[in-house]
């Protein structure tokens, strides 16, 4: 017989902090090179002229100028086209 009565199971108890994603520098603000412009989990937001993208799919500014967003079609792998927007440096 066990010596220690029944612990049951604990549910709902692993929380982490939030990744504080998003956009962080708006269409037409400026910025300088190497800022955060968008932080994302994907590439929903492709990167334009004067921006790259980082290993986490962050967005940088690759030069100092005025943020951008436009609308553009992306063709995948499969042929599907899908919107994306893409961020751009002017």
């Amino acid at each position: 017989m066990s010596k220690v009565k029944a612990g049951g199971s604990s549910k709902n108890v692993h929380d982490s902090p939030g990744q504080r994603l998003g956009v962080k520098r708006f269409g037409g603000q400026k910025v300088s090179a190497g800022e955060v412009i968008v932080r994302q989990t994907g590439a929903t937001k492709i990167a334009g002229d004067g921006a790259y993208i980082s290993r986490n799919f962050t967005i940088h500014a690759k030069k100092d100028g005025v943020v951008t967003f436009s609308q553009v079609k992306k063709r995948k792998f499969t042929g599907k086209t899908e919107r994306r927007t893409l961020v751009s440096i002017v």
